[in-house]
């Protein structure tokens, strides 16, 4: 098995937990895992991406240059991104802040939604990126719901890990 996904938004999104999260959950299952932050030196609203790979073998680097997903949640993500996926490659589209219409491959497999509203109706619009998480493993398989829990309680400090039950439900509204 071996899968790799780069994750993209703007900071202050909470990009690079979600790829903490699914790092860690590989992790949990026994998995090779590599997770590469990348984030610009504003605190919040400047790029901010990462890299995971998730491998039943040894990683060679954890640098991708062509990844089989991505999971976008700003239009400066998307544009910079979207050229690099691999045909029939998974494309996950916040169409909260990224309009459908500016996504210019027709080759890859599109899920969009607009994680943002949805995490609001949920009444918490910081559960967007929980959402997209869930998402990205349930199309994907990549690991388990209950190895996500363990990735959050990982990745999450201890004064946040009392959001885990919230955070878990996002994932599973995701899913």
């Amino acid at each position: 098995m071996y899968q790799d996904v780069i994750i993209a938004g703007d900071g202050g999104q909470g990009i690079l937990l979600i790829g903490n999260i699914i790092a860690e959950a590989a992790l949990a299952e026994g998995r090779n895992v590599t997770f590469l932050p990348s984030y610009g030196v504003e605190m919040r609203g400047g790029n901010a991406n990462c890299t995971v790979v998730i491998s039943d073998q040894e990683i060679g680097s954890p640098s991708i240059n062509t990844p089989q997903a991505l999971i976008a949640m700003s239009t400066r993500a998307r544009a910079l991104f979207e050229p690099k996926v691999l045909p029939d490659g998974l494309l996950i589209l916040n169409t909260s802040l990224v309009p459908e219409s500016e996504v210019e491959r027709k080759d890859l497999r599109l899920m969009a939604h607009a994680f943002n509203e949805i995490a609001s109706e949920m009444g918490n619009a910081r559960l967007a990126n929980m959402i997209a998480l869930g998402l990205y493993a349930g199309k994907t398989g990549v690991v388990k719901p209950g190895s996500l829990e363990q990735g959050m309680e990982q990745a999450l400090s201890d004064r946040n890990r009392k959001f885990i039950p919230q955070n878990m439900e996002a994932v599973m509204k995701g899913i």
